[in-house]
């Protein structure tokens, strides 16, 4: 059964104001099922011209900004947040994830900016593999070095990642992984709590589910 409803469209070459433009650019991305928002895209998803976006707020990254979505060909973005996208889209997925995966949610960060850094998406994942490898000394702050400590209570990205990649994307308590159930947060915890003096050490770390991890107490 088709829709007989009547429909606004809006008519070309019509005043479109700033508040319009913003909301048609939520609009296209919801509908594009992506926060980095090309002008590609939004030329297939959004009611106005890509041009009018740009001339309005200076740029397309701009506008992209004034309506709260993530910069599509955002330049000279560091190696660390596109090592930090990558693990949170492995996390996600729990596996390797794909090119594909990049052009929408949870990725913030689109395929041109790892193409323009590494050329090709396999370089990028070896480049992230040996980023993430490689041995680090994390010192801690003043004050937590005050409480006794060694290292710093957050572990890095690089440490994250390697007890997540350990435990195989997988909560130690209950098995539940992002493989089978899409969206599951997955926490990495202390085994000795940090309140009583345990340290943020591969060893001492461990992947947890978020219902699994509120439900632990700070008990040995």
């Amino acid at each position: 059964m088709t829709d007989s409803k009547f429909r606004l469209a809006r008519v070309q070459g019509a005043p479109v104001s700033d508040q319009e433009i913003l909301d048609d650019l939520r609009r296209a991305s919801a509908l594009a099922g992506t926060i980095v928002l090309s002008q590609r895209l939004y030329s297939e998803f959004g009611q106005c011209d890509p041009s009018t976006a740009s001339r309005r707020f200076g740029s397309w990254n701009k506008a992209l900004t004034a309506a709260g979505l993530e910069i599509a060909n955002e330049i000279n973005i560091s190696d660390e947040r596109l090592f930090e996208n990558i693990e949170i889209l492995w996390e996600h997925y729990g596996r390797q994830p794909r090119r594909a995966e990049l052009a929408r949610p949870p990725s913030r960060v689109s395929w041109g900016a790892y193409r323009r850094r590494f050329c090709s998406w396999v370089d990028a994942l070896k480049q992230f593999i040996a980023y993430a490898n490689a041995q680090e000394v994390q010192a801690p702050s003043a004050l937590e070095a005050a409480t006794g400590h060694g290292t710093p209570r957050d572990p890095s990205l690089r440490l994250r990642f390697r007890v997540l990649k350990r435990d195989n994307f997988s909560c130690r308590a209950c098995g539940a992984s992002p493989s089978f159930r899409p969206g599951l947060s997955l926490h990495v915890d202390h085994i000795r709590p940090w309140s009583l003096g345990g340290e943020t050490s591969e060893e001492n770390l461990q992947t947890l589910c978020e219902a699994c991890n509120l439900g632990k107490s700070n008990v040995l």
